[in-house]
């Protein structure tokens, strides 16, 4: 079974086990979060919410917290080469293990 739900202004398909990277949550790790906002469940027969599926939940663990690479930035510049710089902000991401599908 698999779900595709909202966090944080995106959206991600997710199975049971699958771990994935949003932007920062401010929770401990091992800290158990519950994302309401179902889009879509599939499976056998797949149900689709008109925006979100009613009754459905999935549950997740907080394995980390982290800091994503650099931004990598490209300049136009006319007549030129273009050129690319690293910049020094990195992004603040937490690691979050889906345990539970319900709906």
């Amino acid at each position: 079974m698999y779900a595709v739900i909202k966090a944080q202004g995106r959206q991600f398909k997710v199975s049971e086990g699958d771990t994935i990277t949003v932007d920062h949550i401010d929770a401990p790790v091992g800290a158990k979060i519950t994302f309401e906002e179902v889009l879509m469940t599939g499976g056998d027969a797949a149900t689709i919410g008109a925006p979100n599926v009613s009754g459905a939940t999935v549950l997740g663990e907080i394995t980390g917290q982290g800091r994503g690479p650099k931004l990598l930035i490209f300049k136009k510049r006319r007549r030129h080469a273009n050129s690319q710089t690293l910049r020094g902000f990195r992004s603040k991401t937490t690691s979050v293990k889906i345990s539970q599908i319900n709906g």
